[in-house]
């Protein structure tokens, strides 16, 4: 499971990018820098634009490419929130806490807004997402988060849509209510890591794929971490592995379960087709324990996910795999060529709620269950301020507890399976 490559998988994202994708060359030489960043997904990234913004010397160590798992191979829906929804964050911090966690959050859809602009890139950037309903008693849901948002957080952002008004914002007969919001957004995410990374470098950041980090040992000042062709002296370790932290941290690894997840590209549709699935152009996600979650790309394909494994496995045939619950959204689409399908890991904590701490001079963050274009930046912020002296929003995530999964390497998956199955029926009940 735990694979590395010098190449990006073929998803639609890799293939239709505009040139090659870059890259960068691995470490080969020992050195020492203020903070080293492990993983150059979105939260390695985000953090390592902000410190080296600060002024600290950054080093960010890949052990494959970029962006080369979840961060560039994800739905591309920046939908503020986070996986286990409001409730955890409630019990354990209150609601005074919770309510600045979420703040936390808006920033981060407004930063993400605004990141491609101040850094001279393009992220194919579209603004708004639809909540659907699928189940009766889930329209109430959808209400209830309207109330819950504008009272409780001070987040106006949602309009309920009745079934009547739907077919304005989505051609499909599936959905019985849907709730808009204008805060979220749908982005190409490989594109975005690639910004980040070139922003990084102008800011002063080093950036090193094909090395991976072999193992890490504190010293008297920081840390030192082992690569194959190299060591590097840092006086802070920042460990954003997520689903790949495998041995490095077996200890953070103990609270995260990989789960298999995929999704498919269909070919080019007609405009006229393409315009008429989203006539508002939003992305849109169902309100199910495991959702399917759609948009239309610049180029006129149906992105389409939902599918995942809990035992870790992606199926040999994605798109046939995928095709019934794409079809079953859009009927019109029934025997639509798919041109692209592929499968990637997410790092799911048991709550669903995200992993972030410090001890001694190490941080990580990790745990983003299948949402993690915003919280990984919003957890980037926690991360990169408490290491420039503002420990405020890292206390409270602190405050969240993430358990070991139980049963240990063998029999973790197979009981969050038997776990998850339960409500997986009562999708359909």
């Amino acid at each position: 499971m735990f694979k590395q490559s010098a190449q990006h998988l073929d998803t639609y994202y890799a293939a239709c990018y505009p040139g090659a994708i870059p890259q960068r060359r691995p470490l080969q030489e020992d050195l020492e820098c203020d903070v080293l960043i492990v993983g150059g997904g979105f939260s390695g990234l985000h953090t390592a634009l902000r410190l080296s913004l600060a002024g600290k010397k950054v080093v960010v160590l890949e052990a494959s490419r970029l962006a080369w798992a979840a961060s560039g191979r994800n739905g591309g829906q920046a939908l503020p929130g986070w996986s286990c929804d409001m409730p955890p964050f409630e019990q354990a911090l209150g609601l005074s806490g919770a309510r600045s966690l979420w703040d936390s959050m808006v920033w981060a859809a407004e930063e993400l807004s605004q990141l491609p602009g101040r850094h001279g890139f393009d992220i194919d950037y579209r603004k708004g997402a639809l909540y659907n309903a699928v189940l009766p008693r889930r329209v109430t849901q959808l209400q209830e988060s309207i109330v819950e948002a504008e009272q409780k957080y001070g987040y106006h952002q949602l309009k309920f849509i009745a079934k009547a008004e739907l077919p304005e914002w989505i051609a499909s007969p599936r959905y019985l209510a849907g709730v808009y919001d204008a805060g979220a957004a749908h982005i190409n995410p490989l594109k975005l890591a690639m910004g980040l990374a070139d922003a990084i470098e102008k800011a002063g950041g080093k950036i090193f794929e094909l090395s991976k980090a072999l193992t890490s040992h504190p010293t008297r000042n920081g840390y030192q971490v082992l690569t194959a062709n190299g060591e590097i002296q840092c006086d802070v370790l920042v460990l954003a592995c997520n689903a790949y932290i495998d041995k490095l941290d077996p200890q953070l690894a103990k609270r995260l379960l990989p789960v298999g997840s995929y999704q498919v590209a269909t070919a080019p549709l007609d405009p006229a087709l393409a315009q008429s699935l989203f006539p508002k152009g939003t992305c849109a996600i169902d309100n199910q324990f495991v959702p399917d979650y759609f948009r239309v790309t610049p180029d006129n394909r149906l992105l389409f996910g939902g599918g995942c494994t809990y035992l870790g496995g992606i199926p040999t045939d994605v798109p046939a795999a995928t095709r019934p619950y794409l079809e079953r959204v859009f009927p019109q689409l029934k025997g639509v060529q798919i041109d692209y399908g592929w499968g990637g890991h997410i790092d799911c904590t048991m709550p669903r709620t995200p992993d972030l701490g410090q001890l001694g001079h190490k941080y990580w963050l990790q745990g983003f269950s299948g949402h993690g274009i915003l919280p990984t930046l919003a957890a980037a912020r926690a991360i990169s301020d408490a290491i420039l002296g503002d420990n405020e929003l890292l206390s409270l995530y602190q405050g969240l507890s993430n358990p070991r999964f139980p049963g240990g390497d063998l029999l973790a998956a197979p009981i969050e399976a038997v776990g998850k199955a339960w409500y997986r029926l009562r999708d359909v009940i």
